[in-house]
């Protein structure tokens, strides 16, 4: 397990900058980010990926069903100067009573691959998003090389060893066994298995919901990795790219824009 799933501040300071970096870039194409722009991120955790929008002065909530992590929210942006115009929400999404209004943007960034039923989820969401809202999702292709979110494992062996998530759920949780790791850990790992998604699957989902691809760009090297590992970001080649069910091997994160039809 690295550092940063532990030092709860540093990974939302990895988020904040990837954020600001690369995402915010990405989405003003499409969509104009000021002070009067309202944002939801669905799944923000300590809220690291809502900070860049909290300092152009957006109006902002965010909302996770871990208590813990909405506390830790709070708390980093107390002191925060829009302050007033952020609100952190500790429920479940499909809570119906939990928000209220509709957004100029939904944010999620590495969410989506831990959602059971996404056909649900994608349907759903439609409530929170204005007729003329977009939607920016980003996330990792379950069959690339750590799409298993295996660097989570306590064995230094097993959090660096490419691919083997792929293996036969049986397979997968004795391996872990073996290794030591804890029942959370596997639980956990088993859970993302489970919720697994494809860029494939990803399209087809959003085709029968009606939506629209507004702008997508799929990563060699993800974004993240440039303040996490000191590497170099790539886009994946548009001839790898185009190329259906291989892509998803090969590629370490997708950035969509949505928007209903």
């Amino acid at each position: 397990m690295q550092e940063r799933h532990i030092d709860r501040k540093l990974y939302y300071n990895e988020q904040a900058y990837t954020t600001e970096k690369y995402v915010i870039p990405f989405i003003k194409d499409v969509i104009d980010i000021d002070e009067n722009t309202n944002v939801l991120e669905i799944g923000c955790g300590e809220g690291g990926n809502l900070k860049p929008f909290a300092d152009i002065g957006c109006n902002i909530v965010g909302i996770d069903i871990l208590a813990g992590k909405i506390e830790n929210a709070k708390a980093f942006f107390k002191a925060h100067k829009n302050e007033k115009k952020i609100k952190f929400i500790a429920d479940d999404i499909y809570n119906e009573n939990a928000i209220n209004e509709k957004f100029d943007l939904i944010f999620m960034r590495d969410v989506l691959e831990h959602i059971h039923d996404q056909e649900k989820f994608l349907h759903y969401v439609k409530r929170f998003l204005k007729p003329t809202g977009k939607f920016f999702l980003g996330f990792p292709p379950w069959q690339n090389p750590f799409g298993g979110h295996q660097q989570m494992c306590n064995s230094k062996l097993l959090s660096k060893l490419p691919y083997w998530h792929i293996l036969p759920m049986p397979i997968y949780k004795g391996i872990m066994k073996i290794f030591g790791e804890r029942k959370s850990v596997i639980e956990g790992l088993a859970e993302i298995k489970d919720t697994r998604i494809t860029i494939e699957r990803f399209k087809s989902i959003i085709k029968k919901e009606n939506y629209k691809i507004d702008k997508e760009k799929l990563y060699f090297i993800n974004p993240n990795y440039e303040v996490k590992f000191k590497l170099k970001v790539r886009e994946q080649s548009k001839i790898i790219s185009s190329i259906p069910y291989f892509r998803n091997f090969t590629i370490t994160t997708c950035y969509y824009v949505i928007s209903l039809k």
